[in-house]
Parts: structure tokens; C-alpha cells; sequence
């Protein structure tokens, strides 16, 4: 029933969500400290792909969703909000 409801989301416990974390947390991990040591002249690494969640997809991953503010972009917050947010 659950697999039904949630899809493959259902298989993946708080447990396997923080691993895929901790695996994405390295790899970039790793990726840094390839780009610092590498030389001036070589070519840079690629950026480490995330592991897959279930529930994700590609363009939500990236960003593209409709909540997101286009790359290099800060959305912008109206006084309202930062007067609520700092109470």
C-alpha cells in the first residue's frame, strides 16, 4: 500500500537519505581538494554528480523548479518579510 501511495520514495528510511548525504558531502569533498591540488595548466574535474533520490527528478536537482530564482540571481525579500523574520 505505501509503495503504492509514495512510489519508490517508500523504501528509502531517514538512515538511507542521511548516507546519501554523507556520500554526497565527500564527493564533493574530494572534488575541492582535486580542483585546490590540481595544477594551474590541467584540466579541472568534473562536479560530482549527486546520488539519486527517489521522488527527484533531474530538472529539481538543478535548481529549475518553478520556486527557483534564475542562476547567479538572489530572489528578492520585501521588508514585510524581513521585519517578520527578525521579529
Amino acid at each position: 500500500m505505501q509503495r503504492e501511495l509514495h512510489g519508490e520514495t517508500a523504501e528509502w528510511s531517514i538512515t538511507d537519505h542521511l548516507l546519501a548525504a554523507t556520500v554526497d558531502h565527500l564527493a564533493v569533498a574530494n572534488w575541492m581538494f582535486q580542483c585546490v591540488n590540481a595544477g594551474e595548466d590541467g584540466d579541472q574535474p568534473d562536479f560530482p554528480k549527486p546520488v539519486p533520490r527517489p521522488g527527484v527528478t533531474d530538472e529539481e536537482e538543478k535548481g529549475e523548479g518553478d520556486a527557483a530564482a534564475p542562476a547567479g540571481e538572489t530572489p528578492a525579500i520585501s521588508p514585510g518579510q524581513l521585519a517578520q523574520f527578525f521579529g
